[in-house]
């Protein structure tokens, strides 16, 4: 079978950001930390093999990758964007802005209900908040997600290249914006009236579940002003706040096995503030 052309420059495009982000962020982190933090050899290893891990088994379930369905859609006909009569710039634009409005949501849909926060609750028990953070999904939650996209694709028809262009974007920010990067305060406060910083989203990551369940934009801060959830600082501080979950904490619970079976553990770590 022959692959489109289209697709193999959007997964070429994505593993160079990739290897690119993961040698220059690290370094960024060691001359303008934002927090000191600890070794990060094993917890490297751990959270990009369960990216690894994760990108297999959502390949698996879903071979076709989402610009090969836009491909499709723009084929047959299918999706809103297929009936608006604007030029493709402009649907480039608004379909990023919506793909972005949709992964806002799909964000806070794994806060608020609890079978998806036993998945996404991986991601949030990490100890630490450094690059590596931005690829640290367990295997279901991508899959989760990677068919909430498709099904945005198939109701939007979007362009092509803004699928291309978003999915490299959302993973640039999903790595940029957990690293340990202290930015100006004058340049974060200006950058994040339209983009989530790391300061922005390091909030985010806080042991207090108010601010766990705030900040969850991914490239675009506009939604939280919208809709309520965004909040501006830590309570404690961004270099005293502590990272993670109070029912992870332990060296055991940080192993690679089990962050797999994490989900399947019957802890409470739904959002209640209670150890605050």
């Amino acid at each position: 079978m022959t692959i489109p052309q289209e697709n193999l420059i959007g997964v070429w495009a994505q593993l160079a950001i990739f290897i690119s982000l993961l040698v220059l962020l690290p370094v960024l982190e060691y001359f303008f930390y934002r927090r000191k933090s600890g070794h990060k050899a094993k917890r490297w290893f751990n959270n990009i093999s369960l990216i690894v891990t994760s990108t297999i088994s959502a390949q698996l379930v879903f071979p076709f990758a989402t610009v090969g369905l836009a491909m499709w859609t723009n084929a047959h006909g299918v999706g809103l964007f297929q009936y608006l009569s604007l030029s493709s710039g402009v649907k480039i634009i608004l379909c990023l802005v919506l793909l972005d409005f949709a992964i806002y949501w799909q964000h806070r849909f794994f806060h608020i209900f609890p079978w998806l926060w036993r998945m996404h609750r991986v991601h949030h028990s990490d100890l630490e908040f450094d690059a590596s953070l931005g690829v640290r999904f367990h295997p279901f939650e991508i899959v989760l997600s990677k068919a909430y996209k498709l099904g945005w694709i198939v109701l939007l028809g979007p362009h092509v290249m803004a699928v291309t262009l978003y999915e490299c974007l959302l993973l640039s920010f999903s790595l940029m914006t957990h690293g340990n990067i202290r930015l100006p305060l004058k340049l974060d406060a200006m950058l994040r009236l339209v983009f989530v910083t790391p300061d922005f989203h390091r909030v985010h990551h806080s042991v207090h579940r108010v601010e766990t369940n705030s900040n969850y934009g991914n490239i675009l801060s506009l939604w939280d002003h919208l809709f309520g959830s965004y909040q501006a600082q830590p309570r404690d501080g961004h270099e005293a706040m502590q990272i993670g979950l109070h029912e992870f904490r332990t060296a055991p619970e940080q192993t690679l096995g089990a962050l797999l079976i994490q989900p399947f553990r019957n802890v409470n770590t739904l959002p209640d503030d209670q150890h605050a």
